[in-house]
This record gives structure tokens, C-alpha cells and sequence, in this order.
């Protein structure tokens, strides 16, 4: 009987062959997933030849395993909980969580029914407007109460993003080339998100000092008109070793008009005629070209996108975010460092 068969690689580097019969196999990147006229093709030649259509479809999937995996987590903080109280789950729950949440008031569920597109009178949906109100005082209650137990909780974390290849060679770089941890962003100086995190970066640079060296990638959207001058401008402020201040000024101000790039290469005392010239020439633009391709390579679409020691992040990311896959990263590390001295 002919079996069908899905491939799915998973967020920490290992792959998951699904059969109809419900047996799994744990894959490498030197499994062969297919033959062609004899040749065969391995699922790394896979990886790195067709990236572009397989690293948003990989990210997806450690999107929901990454949410499942926070609801297990939960689940099991909770049943802990009620084990060392000799308590079933829903009886810790009944005691901890429901019994402290407070019924609406009258005029609170009559606010509420002011909100809603109903032609039925209040009273006839009073009790379901009452019963919608305790739940999500409830859902509240108990996602705070999980958020506390998990604060005294040892909970490690090991499921990563999905890994790509970066050429990061020649690069501009904050931070030192041994650092253990390599953050690239792949970004916009126009886009709103690229702006937002911006900071958020810099705080992560801050507070892990020479552990995490930045690298920043172009990739100008097409919607963008002044994105890719503003790219050109940041290198060609780095042509008299101003990149980083150049940078930070360009997401700081949001001015990407090409007098502002100008104005702005005065203010931090570049020499005026070697950028201007710099930049009306398109000196810069095959090189944030080349950011760009590699990002299309790798299948980026949007930004800001990120890449924490080759795993990557994308959407509208916080520091929160980062700083957990840093830490991670970090611990993987210093794991990897402790058993290779024994």
C-alpha cells in the first residue's frame, strides 16, 4: 500500500517525516529527499536552492509550535501547582482564579450592551453579556496567575527559528567579531516597524555589550520612494567612519528627503562635498543592491527581519522577543563551550 508522505522541517534544525501510518523520523541535512535521473538531492542542496519559498513557510510553523509549546507550558505550571497542593487542576483553578474574579455591575453590563450591534432589547441578552463579562475577567485572571507561576518556575526554553546562511563578510559591524551572539537585521529606514525596534536594538546592544555584535542589512521596500537613498546615505556616511552615528540619526529624525540626508551629514561634521558627491553619483547603490538580492534569496518579504546567530525572527518585533532568543542563543552557546573543554 503506497504511503503518502509530508516533510516538515522543524525551528530547531531537525526535520519530521510524516507518514499516513503516524511514524516519525528525525532527518538531517544530508538525507536524501529525492532522486532525479539517478542524482541524487539532498535536503540541505534543497535548503539552500530553493530558501526562498521554504524559510517563510518554516517560520510559520515555529510560529504555531512556538504557541503550542507556551500553552503546554502553562498547562504544566498549572498542574504542578496543583499537585504540590494535593488539588486537581480545576480545583486550583476554582480556588485561585474564579473565586476572585467580581461580577459587573448593572451599569458596567448596560456599557457593554451600548457597544454592541444588537436590535434585541438588554434584558434578553443581559445573562449572555453577564456570562461573556465573567470569561474574560476569568481569561485575565488566569493568564496573570500563570504569568506568576511561571516567574517561579525554572522554564527553559530550547525550540529555535529556523536557520539560514548569511553572507555577512563584508558587512558594517557594531561590536566585536568573536561575539557570541551575531544579530543581523534585514530593515527599512522608511519602515514604521524598523523604526519602532530601532531602539529596542540599541537596548539589546546595550545590555549584552560585547556578547551580541549587529550587523545591518538593506532591504528597501518598493513602496518606500525615499527608503533607498537613505540606505546609499548611511554608507556613504560610513566612507568617513560616521555609519553607526549616521544610522541611529536617520531612524531617530525619520527625515529621508535627500536635502535632509544632506543636512543631516552636516550636522555630524562629514565632510559636505565627499558625501554629496557620494550620494548624487549612486556610488552606494549596487551595494545596498546586494542586500537587497540576499534578502530575496532568503526569502524575505517585509521588515524589519532578523537573524540572531542564523535563526530567524520576523514581523513586528519587540525587545522582549529578542532578548528571549538572545538569551537562548546564549545559553546554547555556553553549553556548547562547556562540553567541548571537558
Amino acid at each position: 500500500m503506497l504511503v503518502s508522505r509530508i516533510l516538515i522541517r522543524l525551528g530547531l534544525g531537525a526535520a519530521l517525516l510524516w507518514t499516513g501510518t503516524g511514524s516519525g523520523l528525525a532527518q538531517n541535512d544530508s538525507t536524501v529527499v529525492a532522486e532525479v535521473g539517478g542524482v541524487k538531492v539532498t535536503l540541505a542542496e534543497l535548503e539552500q536552492q530553493e530558501s526562498a519559498k521554504l524559510l517563510s513557510a518554516h517560520y510559520q510553523y515555529y510560529q504555531a509550535q512556538n504557541k503550542a509549546l507556551e500553552d503546554l507550558i502553562d498547562k504544566k505550571v498549572l498542574e504542578q501547582k496543583a499537585t504540590s497542593e494535593n488539588l486537581t487542576v480545576d480545583q486550583l483553578i476554582d480556588r485561585d482564579i474564579k473565586s476572585q474574579v467580581k461580577d459587573p455591575t448593572e451599569d458596567q453590563m448596560k456599557v457593554y450592551y451600548e457597544g454592541l450591534e444588537t436590535d434585541q432589547p438588554y434584558e434578553a441578552v443581559r445573562d449572555k453579556i453577564l456570562e461573556k463579562i465573567r470569561q474574560l475577567r476569568t481569561d485575565k485572571a488566569r493568564a496573570a496567575y500563570v504569568k506568576a507561576l511561571r516567574a517561579q518556575t525554572t522554564v527553559t526554553i530550547v525550540l529555535a527559528p529556523p536557520r539560514a546562511n548569511l553572507d555577512v563578510a563584508d558587512a558594517q559591524l557594531l561590536g566585536p567579531k568573536s561575539a557570541q551572539i551575531k544579530l543581523v537585521e534585514f530593515a527599512d529606514y522608511e519602515c514604521p516597524y524598523c523604526q519602532r525596534v530601532a531602539a529596542d536594538v540599541k537596548k539589546l546592544k546595550a545590555d549584552f555589550g560585547d556578547k551580541v555584535a549587529f550587523t545591518y542589512k538593506d532591504f528597501p521596500l518598493p513602496m518606500h520612494a525615499r527608503a533607498e537613498k537613505a540606505a546609499e546615505a548611511a554608507r556613504c556616511a560610513s566612507k568617513q567612519n560616521k555609519y553607526w552615528e549616521f544610522h541611529d540619526e536617520l531612524f531617530h529624525s525619520k527625515e529621508l528627503d535627500v536635502d535632509q540626508l544632506k543636512a543631516q551629514a552636516r550636522a555630524l561634521k562629514l565632510d559636505s562635498e565627499q558625501f554629496d558627491k557620494c550620494l548624487d553619483s549612486g556610488e552606494e547603490v549596487a551595494a545596498v543592491e546586494r542586500d537587497r538580492k540576499e534578502g530575496l534569496r532568503l526569502g524575505i518579504s517585509g521588515t524589519p527581519s532578523f537573524f540572531v546567530n542564523g535563526h530567524y525572527l520576523s514581523g513586528a518585533l519587540d525587545y522582549a522577543a529578542l532578548r528571549q532568543v538572545v538569551e537562548q542563543q546564549l545559553s546554547e552557546t555556553t553549553q556548547v563551550a562547556s562540553g567541548a573543554s571537558k
